[in-house]
């Protein structure tokens, strides 16, 4: 009983943020103050405490690796699946049918099934996971479909064709300035994301054994202790419900999706990874863990439908608590 007491505590918080949202409290829009919260404040500090007060390995890269591939081969799957779907149908199960939201979503559910150490593994895999979440995924999808990044499927004439037409450059010199925008906006979207950035020092500080000062993560304590409450009520505050059927079927297609790679990725920890049974248990949690807060943030920008979005993200995000739980307690 005691194991279900947090996961119903994170789910309940998820509640209060939809019905407080609802209730006219908070804004369409106001998860975006949330998000700057969580992803400058509270996460960065979470995971520079999880650090600096749990014992860390260098063994841990694997796990960073796995986590790289697990969000990386479902994008190339999917794209040769969905070759005869149209354009919006295929862009929209690339982004969401790879990535894990471990940071706001695994962090408070490994901390209270494993302990504070546990985050440092739930870290590692987030550093390759998020190589493709905060950039990779969306450069993969927008690029293998010939979309433009810059402005919403919608308003480029998509129809049902299954890529947009290509345009090749005309000459050498656009075609350089057009990779030097991609690769800009890529390093961009790296460098401006807090977690991503404090997972590069993190890094640092594993391979090189650097120490990090008591007096730093206790004046951050108090807000990585924020970050599973802060999380769990930004994931309430994006719930939506479905704007139509079409909208259902297209989320039971990404489960359709994630749930067998969850399931292969699983496996595929426990028997493979070289470490030791609680980091591979906690690793193949980890694979069932709902769509990244960035693949909304991206499915929004590209396909013009945050509601599609957030009831993407809410409806994976209770999967997930259901089946992390219910493996915890078998395991």
């Amino acid at each position: 009983m005691q194991q279900l007491l947090k996961p119903a505590t994170f789910l309940l918080i998820i509640l209060i943020g939809y019905l407080l949202k609802r209730c006219g409290l908070f804004g369409p829009r106001d998860y975006r103050i949330m998000q700057v919260v969580v992803f400058d404040c509270t996460l960065p500090a979470s995971i520079l405490v999880s650090f600096a007060t749990n014992p860390n390995s260098a063994s841990l890269l694997w796990v960073t690796l796995f986590g790289f591939l697990a969000a990386f081969i479902p994008v190339p799957f999917v794209f040769l699946a969905s070759r005869k779907r149209p354009v919006a149908d295929r862009a929209f199960l690339m982004l969401n049918s790879s990535g894990y939201n471990i940071g706001n979503f695994c962090f408070p559910l490994l901390q209270a099934f494993y302990g504070g150490g546990a985050i440092v593994t739930g870290a590692m895999f987030d550093i390759g996971n998020a190589i493709m979440t905060t950039a990779g995924s969306n450069v993969m999808t927008t690029s293998l479909l010939h979309i433009d990044p810059n402005k919403p499927l919608t308003e480029q004439n998509a129809g049902d064709a299954p890529t947009l037409p290509y345009r090749k450059p005309a000459t050498k010199q656009e075609s350089r300035a057009l990779l030097r925008a991609r690769l800009r906006t890529i390093a961009l979207g790296f460098l401006k994301s807090g977690p991503f950035d404090m997972y590069m020092i993190m890094t640092l500080v594993v391979l090189f054994n650097l120490p990090i000062p008591a007096l730093l993560s206790d004046v951050l304590e108090p807000l990585a202790n924020a970050n599973p409450f802060c999380s769990m009520l930004m994931v309430g505050m994006l719930m939506e419900l479905p704007a139509n059927g079409k909208d259902v079927r297209d989320l039971l297609q990404v489960i359709g999706w994630r749930l067998p790679f969850g399931v292969l990725f699983a496996l595929a920890a426990w028997f493979l990874l070289p470490l030791d049974p609680v980091t591979r248990q906690a690793v193949a949690l980890m694979c069932f863990a709902p769509t990244a807060v960035f693949c909304t943030l991206f499915t929004d920008r590209v396909l013009d439908n945050a509601k599609l979005a957030g009831f993407t993200l809410a409806t994976t995000s209770f999967i997930a608590m259901f089946l992390m739980t219910g493996l915890h307690m078998m395991m």
